[in-house]
This record gives structure tokens, C-alpha cells and sequence, in this order.
């Protein structure tokens, strides 16, 4: 079955050029990993060393019977493990510090580069499969460096040494014990693309099951409401069976390629024993060479076998770095322009002044919303849109914000198209109270004031006064400084659109759009509103969109949308006295009778 939940399918991975790409974020600590190399190297020599100190043992001391000797050979061996426990210490320590700022490094960046996306992304992507982005996969190259590249250099290192020392205390036996070498490259190149595809379902699947659980969840009171609890759980756990069955399938050939490795490695050993026992009894070797060979090639086929879990780490790092670059790799849509026009600071200067020249809109794989969409709403000027649902009264907003770029035609405020602006700036100028109003967990304050340093306590108390909002929150245990929850959970559904105007006012922008403003409030709150309105909207221009017409009938001009373009304009009074949409719209919603 598949979904918009579904993880895109991703074509061949060129490891090498994804290693590259990593490395910019590496090469900032790489002081880090050199001191975590060279600590590598001084754990590898402090191992390798304990084996040949066996073999002097056996040899020596306890061939002779010295007690004495015996007992500094084993201070040595007990300082040796000292030294080996603090420097992996050291060495460990100084790879998981690499690892979490490259984390945090990368995750900043995947951050900052998913608020400059734009609305069309957000519609396709859903918000589950985005938070694995941010969080499960960018951890996943944390391991690459605890588990990973680094330490695969560190065992390259041992087996390096390991063979060297075997090769000098007898070549014979250690031929012996390297002829396997061949083979496990094999069996490692035969695993790599399998093991490497399983982890790239197992992420596609963990996207998937995030991104269920995000809509599902953020739905719960419609869910249970419809009674869909049940329907759910089958669709769940469909999902979580497929997340099951790829994460089985990962282990499936992690377990095969460690086993496989296993046996080769125990195979080795007991002909090391039988050939090495051999040359013992001929007297060619001693016992205690053979000793340390056992000791050695234990230590020579640990990070053999180990080398499939770092290539199930290095996978799992690939299929994530995949997808962190596919994303990091998608190209904003709204853009500012290379050499923006800048608008003048003060708000004397900006006189609010909006245009829509003969716009043209379809949202993608849709049908136009607006055809040729053209109003002029002038400096200080109240202007309503209404209509009927899908006329494209929100679409209107969305693309003043430049949320959206139009197919064809221009907006302009003051003048200049809205594509000739920063849209930060665009953004700043234009105040909006969506109908779909969204708090941030924090205090009332930093809600309406965004955090933003430009806004005083003073102007953020001020605003909420205007939308008579002060009473409820001064009413709170800690006032402006209590907690809102997530997504204002602990407010009603009026008290969340009134900080939401609030927050529009407190950065007193020269135009402000107001989009089903009033559609969550009871009709005192109402009240309040309005009166606030007539204080706020003068001197400013104001476009408001409402389906509730009593909230706009002390508009300037009323337009009215149809099919995407202006059917109707006027005042209240003016389209009341035509028998046309807005007299239509305004019988229906009060059971006026029809004209004669």
C-alpha cells in the first residue's frame, strides 16, 4: 500500500561523494579527530603489546621457574591495562564530542534550511517524515563516528601491527592465519549492497510510521469524535508491521554476515592450534609463541567480526545522509532577489497601498483559483472579500505574503511587486491573523511579542488591551509570563485567536489582513473586537476576509469573489440595493426572503 507518507524512492548511492560532503562538517573538529587517531594508535600499541608479554612469560619466568621475573612481567602486564582503560577513555570521549558537534552543526542547518522552504514543500512532505530528518537521521551520523570511520581506522591499525608481529615471530603460521583475508573480502562485498538497502527501508519505514503518528495524533479529538479508533489501529498497525518486517530484514543479513564471520574466525583458530601444535612438538616454535598466536589472532578476527556491525552503521549513515542531502539539496522556492527594493523604515513612509494586477493561481496539480484576479485597495482603505467557499479569499492572503508566487500578473504594495522585496521584509510590513491560529510553547508574552527583541513589554501589554485580551491574561497565576501549552491547549478556542490578534497589532504593521479573524469567538468577544477595530484599522489599510457578513458590513469597499475574480464591489449599502452574489450570500446566511 502506498501513501503520501511513503518515503520518495532514492537512486544509487555513491558513498565516496557522500563521505565528501560529510566532511564539511568534519573538517571544522578535526583537531578532535586527529587527537582521537593518535589516541587510537597508543590503545592499539598498548593492546598488541600484552600478548608478546604472555609469550615472554611463558618462555621465560615461568619456563625457568623465576618467580621473581614472573612478577614484573606481570606489573607490566597490569600497568599495561591501566594505560589501555584511560587512554580508550580519553580516545572514546574525544569521538562522541566529534559526533555531537557534527550533529548539532548538521541539524542546525537542516533546521535553518527547512523555515526558508516554501509552502509547496510543506504541502507535499508530511510533518513525520521531516521531524526523522531533523531528529532519527542526523543521529544516525553521530555513529559514524563513535562506531564508525574513526575506529574502523583504529582496527585497519591493529590488524596492520597484528600482522606485522605475526609475520616476525613466524611466517609459516601467520600465512596461515591471513589466508582467510580473500575470503571474508568476498562475503563483505556481497553484504554491502543488501545490508545497505535494508537500512535505507528501515529508514524509509521509520519516516513513514513518524509521519502517521504526527497527523494521527494532532487529530485525536476528530478521531475519536468519528469513532475511528479502530480503523486507525488496523492502518497502524499495518505500518508498524512493515516498519517490523524491514527492520527484521537489516538483522536478517547482520546476523548472516556476523555469523559468517564468526565461524571463519573459529575455523582459523583450530587450525592455528593443530598446525601451530605441530611445529611445538617438532620443537620449530616455542609454547609460548603459540600462545601469543592464539592471543593475536583472537585480537586479529575481533574487529573482523565487528566489521559488520560498522558496515551496518556505515549503511544506516548512508541511507540517512541521503535523505539529509536530498532535503539540503531542495531548492527554496520564494526567494528574496539578489538586489531587493527596499521600503522606507518608518511607517509614515509606507503608505499600505495594495494591487493585484490580472493574477493568475493554481495550487500545483490543481485547477486555477484565481483567473485574472484584479482590486486596487487603497492607502488606509478597509476592504472585505467575500464569497463562497473555494472563490480564493484565503489565496488572496497567501500570496501577499508571498507564501505563494503567482503563474501570471503582479501584487505590488506601494508600488513595487512583491517579488522585488526581501520577503522577510514583505512580511514584517504586512500584520496577518489566520483562521488557523498557532501558539508556541513558551510565556503569553514571548507569543505575541515572537521573541522579538523590537517589541517591549509595553507594546506587547498595549496590543493585548486593544483586542481585550489584558482581563483574561492578568487573570493567569503568572500574567504574561504564564505558560502557554502546546499549541495553547490550555486556552480556549476565542482566548487563542485573541493572542493571535494580538500578536498582528503588537508588531503595528502598515497593512493588516484579518482571514476569519473573528470566526472562533462568541459574539460579545465579538463585540469587543469590532471596537478595537475601529480604533486599530485607521490610517492603516486593512483586508479582511469573513464569511460571518455582519463582521463587515463598516468595510469601505466590499469585493466579492467568484470563480476566482471580482464579480461584485461596493459599499454594504450599494450591494444590498443589487439582486447580485453579495445580496445572495447575505439572504442565506439571515433567511432573508427572496426579491419579488
Amino acid at each position: 500500500m502506498t501513501s503520501h507518507h511513503d518515503e520518495e524512492v532514492l537512486g544509487r548511492v555513491y558513498d565516496a561523494r557522500l563521505m565528501r560532503r560529510l566532511w564539511r562538517y568534519v573538517a571544522p573538529h578535526r583537531r578532535l579527530i586527529g587527537v582521537s587517531l593518535l589516541l587510537l594508535v597508543a590503545v592499539s600499541a598498548a593492546q598488541l603489546a600484552q600478548p608478546y608479554l604472555i609469550k615472554v612469560a611463558i618462555d621465560g619466568p615461568i619456563a625457568r621457574g623465576d618467580a621473581r621475573g614472573l612478577g614484573w612481567i606481570v606489573a607490566a602486564f597490569a600497568g599495561l591495562l591501566a594505560l589501555e582503560f584511560s587512554l580508550r577513555f580519553l580516545q572514546i570521549y574525544a569521538l562522541e564530542k566529534t559526533g555531537q558537534n557534527v550533529v548539532h552543526d548538521l541539524r542546525v542547518q537542516v533546521y535553518e534550511h527547512l523555515q526558508s522552504l516554501s509552502s509547496t514543500f510543506f504541502d507535499r512532505n508530511p510533518v513525520g517524515r521531516l521531524v526523522t530528518r531533523v531528529t532519527t537521521d542526523v543521529e544516525t551520523l553521530a555513529e559514524v563516528f563513535s562506531s564508525g570511520v574513526v575506529t574502523l581506522l583504529g582496527d585497519g591499525l591493529k590488524l596492520i601491527g597484528i600482522v606485522v608481529l605475526l609475520f616476525w615471530m613466524d611466517a609459516r603460521l601467520a600465512a596461515l592465519t591471513v589466508t582467510v583475508l580473500p575470503l571474508l573480502g568476498v562475503v563483505a562485498f556481497l553484504f554491502r549492497i543488501r545490508i545497505r538497502d535494508a537500512f535505507r527501508m528501515v529508514r524509509s519505514r521509520v519516516a513513514r510510521l513518524n509521519a502517521y503518528l504526527a497527523e494521527t495524533l494532532g487529530g485525536m479529538t476528530v478521531v475519536q469524535l468519528f469513532q475511528r479508533e479502530r480503523a486507525n489501529e488496523k492502518e497502524f498497525d499495518e505500518i508498524n508491521r512493515a516498519h517490523r518486517d524491514a527492520d527484521l530484514s537489516s538483522v536478517v543479513y547482520d546476523s548472516i554476515f556476523s555469523a559468517i564471520i564468526e565461524l571463519v574466525g573459529t575455523l582459523s583458530l583450530a587450525m592455528i592450534l593443530w598446525y601451530g601444535g605441530g611445529r611445538v612438538l617438532l620443537g620449530a616454535i616455542t609454547f609460548g609463541t603459540l600462545v601469543a598466536f592464539l592471543e593475536y589472532a583472537q585480537k586479529f578476527f575481533g574487529p573482523i567480526r565487528e566489521l559488520g556491525g560498522y558496515y551496518s552503521v556505515m549503511q544506516s549513515a548512508m541511507a540517512s545522509s541521503e535523505r539529509i542531502f536530498a532535503l539540503l539539496d531542495t531548492p527554496p522556492e520564494i526567494v528574496a532577489p539578489a538586489a531587493p527594493v527596499r521600503l522606507p523604515v518608518s511607517r509614515p513612509g509606507v503608505t499600505g497601498e495594495v494591487v493585484f494586477d490580472n493574477v493568475r493561481f493554481a495550487y500545483p496539480g490543481g485547477p486555477d483559483v484565481l483567473r485574472g484576479l484584479s482590486f486596487h485597495v487603497r492607502p488606509g482603505e478597509k476592504v472585505a472579500l467575500v464569497g463562497s467557499t473555494g472563490a480564493g479569499k484565503s489565496t488572496v492572503v497567501r500570496l501577499l505574503l508571498r507564501l505563494y508566487d503567482p503563474q501570471a500578473g503582479a501584487i505590488y504594495l506601494d508600488g513595487v511587486d512583491v517579488r522585488d522585496l526581501d520577503p522577510k521584509e514583505l512580511r514584517r510590513r504586512v500584520g496577518v491573523v489566520l483562521q488557523d491560529h498557532v501558539l508556541f510553547s513558551g510565556s503569553v508574552a514571548d507569543n505575541i511579542g515572537m521573541g522579538d527583541a523590537g517589541i517591549s513589554r509595553e507594546r506587547i501589554e498595549a496590543a493585548a488591551r486593544a483586542v481585550r485580551a489584558h482581563g483574561f491574561i492578568t487573570a493567569l497565576t503568572r500574567g504574561y509570563d504564564d505558560d502557554v501549552r502546546e499549541r495553547g491547549a490550555n486556552f480556549s478556542m476565542g482566548q487563542r485567536q485573541l493572542l493571535s490578534f494580538a500578536r498582528a497589532l503588537a508588531f503595528d504593521p502598515p497593512v493588516l489582513v484579518l482571514d476569519e479573524a473573528t470566526a472562533s469567538v462568541d459574539s460579545r468577544t465579538e463585540m469587543d473586537i469590532q471596537k478595537a477595530l475601529r480604533a486599530l484599522t485607521g490610517g492603516r489599510t486593512s483586508l479582511v476576509i469573513a464569511h460571518r457578513l455582519s463582521t463587515i458590513q463598516e468595510s469601505d469597499r466590499i469585493l466579492v469573489l467568484h470563480h476566482g475574480v471580482v464579480r461584485e464591489q461596493g459599499s454594504h449599502q450599494q450591494l444590498m440595493e443589487v439582486d447580485g452574489l453579495y445580496r445572495m450570500l447575505h439572504r442565506l446566511q439571515f433567511l432573508e426572503p427572496a426579491l419579488p
